[in-house]
């Protein structure tokens, strides 16, 4: 904490106020962010301990690991709904509910019942959080510093990740289970401190409750009346808003359209394929240091992560993005050049240890610097204020959607394409990603959402 507050203080404004509330209110809305990271830590340690103990046979195991996915196909169209409805706090504390029903429900009974509708609401929840979280920390943060607190979300979710996998070597399913449930109440619970977004409040002619929510971000000392002005004067007047809009106005359907190709790209740069492969590849090539070096891995997503936060406001997006589809795209090809040799015999003993366990390391660094933390912040920045909801749910259950698929026909571009050639064809994949963001990403590093959202309107330019 102390060392994003120095980063952040680096470039905050002094217009802006001191960054320690801002700082505090996202680490507590982010407590969301990291029970979803732990949702999907958790098969990992989960699943052995469960078949081990007679709970699951190995084909259940495989329906547990899925409903988290159905759960968050759903879970996502219904967090836009949500965060439009009650508002993006209410949303915040909605979001927490099932995590925590989920939770008690895996610990009440073994009962496959039971497990599955445990594991369904945990996903449920999961893909709440990807759109609640991300629109959250947008609408409170100031310009200078939305891309290091946006960053967080992906920061959280890898530590709860982590958090699963180190927990895994010392307790059971049960045990994994009940300190799930423990983060689900207290992220409940905390988000009663904090307050509603000033954009959403200003959206519904709240403007005294907007001003004090503003007071509670910046500084209770501090005047808010100019950012409470700039804010008012970049809302769109029109109150109501119509889903075939996204099909008539060029200012809604360009950033949906690169929200939704970005987050595709994220799932086509290979992250599960390779997250699916990181358990064998420990087992295979250094099978004495699998489980640690599993942990590893989670160590490793949390440190670059935190490194994308510090670099967000400095780097920019689209040079981060740009960085990281060339370090995933070569690494990916090495993956692929790996399974051709050891398939013909050419790898001596040092490069079939060490060639795919350094690969996965660098690869990992890659998609935790860009691929990782940018997409969802892209989507919380690119999408004017009373379509935010909407325009976020079809994001993001394109997003899972397009995992699911990957996920699913895994197994069967391995068949048609080899090992091999399924990393290869993620390596180009990475390739076309860098240049869609060359050509169609603008830069949103150090603008206000009002200024992103008249550069789509075609009133402002925007340097890429």
């Amino acid at each position: 904490m102390a060392s994003l507050e120095g980063g952040a203080r680096l470039v905050q404004s002094k217009y802006e106020g001191s960054p320690r509330r801002l700082i505090w209110t996202t680490f507590v809305a982010c407590l969301g962010a990291l029970c979803f990271g732990y949702v999907i830590g958790y098969s990992s340690p989960a699943i052995p301990s469960m078949i081990k103990s007679g709970v699951f046979t190995k084909q259940n195991a495989g329906w547990f690991g899925s409903l988290m996915t159905v759960g968050a196909i759903l879970g996502g169209p219904a967090g836009g709904w949500c965060i439009e409805k009650f508002g993006r706090r209410k949303s915040l504390m909605i979001a927490s509910v099932p995590f925590l029903l989920g939770w008690v429900a895996m610990l009440w009974s073994s009962s496959l019942t039971y497990l599955y509708t445990g594991r369904f609401l945990t996903g449920f929840s999961s893909g709440l959080v990807t759109v609640c979280v991300p629109v959250y920390i947008a609408e409170i943060s100031t310009k200078s510093m939305r891309g290091v607190l946006g960053s967080c979300t992906q920061l959280f979710i890898t530590v709860g990740i982590l958090l699963a996998y180190a927990c895994g070597l010392h307790f059971d399913w049960r045990g994994l289970a009940f300190i799930g449930a423990a983060q689900a109440a207290l992220a409940l619970v905390m988000s009663f401190s904090i307050p509603e977004t000033p954009r959403w409040l200003l959206g519904r002619n709240m403007k005294a409750e907007a001003i004090q929510a503003l007071k509670v971000l910046r500084d209770s000392h501090m005047d808010v009346q100019e950012e409470c002005r700039d804010i008012e004067e970049g809302l769109d007047p029109q109150e109501e808003f119509a889903w075939s809009e996204f099909l008539q106005k060029p200012e809604l359907s360009r950033p949906l359209f690169i929200a939704l190709t970005v987050f595709v790209f994220q799932q086509l740069s290979g992250i599960n394929a390779v997250m699916f492969y990181t358990v064998s590849i420990f087992e295979s090539a250094i099978p004495d240091l699998a489980h640690g070096a599993t942990v590893a891995v989670g160590a490793v997503q949390v440190v670059a992560t935190f490194a994308a936060c510090l670099l967000m406001d400095r780097a920019g997006r689209r040079k981060l993005l740009i960085i990281a589809g060339l370090i995933m795209s070569a690494t990916l090809f090495i993956f692929g050049l790996y399974y051709r040799l050891l398939a013909s015999n050419s790898l001596n003993s040092t490069m079939k240890t060490w060639l795919p366990v350094c690969s996965l390391m660098i690869y990992i660094v890659g998609f935790s610097l860009g691929w990782g933390p940018i997409p969802m912040l892209v989507m919380s920045e690119i999408f004017p204020s009373r379509a935010r909801g909407a325009a976020s749910s079809i994001a993001i259950l394109g997003n899972w959607l397009v995992a699911f698929v990957v996920t699913k026909e895994f197994m069967t571009m391995q068949t048609i394409l080899g090992q091999d050639g399924t990393f290869y064809l993620f390596s180009l994949f990475c390739l076309m990603s860098v240049m869609f963001v060359v050509k169609y990403l603008p830069e949103t590093k150090g603008k206000s959402l009002e200024d992103i959202e008249l550069y789509f309107l075609g009133r402002t330019l925007i340097d890429k």
